[in-house]
Order: C-alpha cells, then sequence, then structure tokens
C-alpha cells in the first residue's frame, strides 16, 4: 500500500509539474505523511521528480527546435544555484527544517496560484526595455531559483515560466524550455543528495517511474486541454497539505 500511493502520487505530480508545475505540493508532504524525515523526503523527492522533467523535456522537443539558443545560458546559473541550494538543505538541522516545510509549502502554493499575475506583472510593467535586458536579469533570477530547486525545489517552474513568457508566446515552447532548465537544477541536486546519502531509494524509484510515466502523459495531455482547472487543485491540496502538517512534524 506504502509503495502503491506512492506510485499513484508520482503520476499525478508528474503529469501536474508538466502542464502547470507544481507536483511537488502532492509527493512532498505524502513521503512526510507516510513517516519519511522531513529532509530525506525532500531529497527523495527532488531526486524522483527528475526523470519526469527530463520525459517531459523530450516531449518537447519539437517545440524547442526554433528557441533562441541563447536561452540555454541560463543553465549555468540553474546549475551553480542548485548545487547552493542543496549544500544549504544539508547544512540545515531538521528540527529547523520541519518548522520550515509548512512554510515552504504555503509559499510555493500563493506562488503557484499568483503564477499568472506575476508573468503579467513582468510583462506589462516592464516593456520592451525589459525584454531589450531579458537575458541578463533572467541569469540572475534563474540563480534565485536554482538556490531554491536546490534546498526545496517545489514549484520551481513557476517564476521560469513568468520569465519567458516575456520573449517566448508559445506557451509549449515556454514549457519545454522549463523542463530542460528544472532538468539540469535536479540533476545537480540529485548528484549531490545520492552522494550525501541523503535518499530513500525504494521511495525514490517508486517516485521516478511514476513522475516518468505522469510526465510523458502529461505534456501530451496539455496540448489538447486547459490549465485552470489543474490549478485550482493544486492550489487546494498545496494549502489543505501546509496546514495538515503544522500538526504532523
Amino acid at each position: 500500500m506504502h509503495a502503491l500511493l506512492v506510485f499513484v502520487t508520482a503520476v499525478v505530480a508528474g503529469g501536474i509539474n508538466s502542464i502547470a508545475a507544481g507536483g511537488s505540493l502532492l509527493t512532498f508532504p505524502t513521503l512526510i505523511w507516510l513517516g519519511v524525515p522531513s529532509i530525506n523526503a525532500n531529497a527523495t523527492n527532488i531526486v524522483a521528480i527528475w526523470p519526469g522533467s527530463l520525459g517531459s523535456a523530450w516531449v518537447y522537443r519539437r517545440e524547442l527546435r526554433d528557441t533562441d539558443p541563447r536561452v540555454y545560458m541560463l543553465i549555468v546559473p540553474s546549475v551553480i544555484g542548485a548545487g547552493v541550494g542543496a549544500l544549504l538543505l544539508y547544512r540545515t538541522p531538521r528540527h529547523v527544517f520541519d518548522g520550515l516545510v509548512p512554510v515552504l509549502i504555503a509559499f510555493a502554493t500563493v506562488l503557484f496560484m499568483l503564477q499568472e499575475r506575476i508573468r503579467r506583472r513582468l510583462d506589462g510593467v516592464a516593456g520592451a526595455a525589459l525584454r531589450r535586458h531579458w537575458l541578463a536579469w533572467a541569469m540572475g533570477l534563474q540563480l534565485l531559483v536554482g538556490v531554491y530547486g536546490g534546498y526545496y525545489g517545489a514549484a520551481i517552474g513557476i517564476p521560469m515560466l513568468a520569465a519567458l513568457s516575456i520573449t517566448h508566446a508559445d506557451i509549449h515552447q515556454i514549457n519545454g524550455l522549463k523542463n530542460v532548465l528544472a532538468s539540469c537544477i535536479n540533476a545537480v541536486a540529485t548528484v549531490f543528495f545520492i552522494v550525501a546519502g541523503l535518499v530513500v531509494w525504494s521511495d525514490a524509484v517508486t517516485m521516478a517511474a511514476g513522475t516518468l510515466v505522469g510526465g510523458v502523459a502529461g505534456a501530451v495531455v496539455a496540448r489538447r486541454i486547459g490549465r485552470d482547472v489543474v490549478r485550482r487543485v493544486v492550489v487546494v491540496i498545496g494549502f489543505a497539505m501546509a496546514v495538515s502538517l503544522l500538526f504532523r512534524l
């Protein structure tokens, strides 16, 4: 039952990540509720969602062919930030991280909920000037996203979607780029957490298979359905998980 619950949750999360981001708001709290220590649950979750991001990026390979090559420079701050974030998590005492968990989940949920407003704000306020200097400030933003992703990981796609939407109009191309960058962040954190011995492998393997299935299937389905219903469900679940973990940890 433990393995089945982990797998099913991971499939759903993989689909959500490919469509709207935020799948970790399901998988990470699920591991904690199943008794995995918070830091190990976070490390296991980040390791497990990496194949799903990679699979989704592969599905969007057609849309990525016409991408401005300069955007791939964002891989550099992604990798650096992820290493810093993973190191910070490793050095965080468990009792401190336990207290941060509900806050991190609530923060990620609010970020997810405000996704479209953030995108419109960045697009509307900055205008043409922002587009001219897009790569410079996007590198700085991506460094912060990398640190956050290496430390916690939930909803890292949201600021990336907002930034990429300023210079890219095709939502599927934006999703593909987001998944490429997320794959880089998760890859660095994965290597660090494996070396540090923080991964619960039985859950990681089960979740990885689930997120891969859900990521590929979700990317295919994303071309045919809207995202509004998915957003509402994730927001409700995110806040419910944050409140429940206040009493669980």
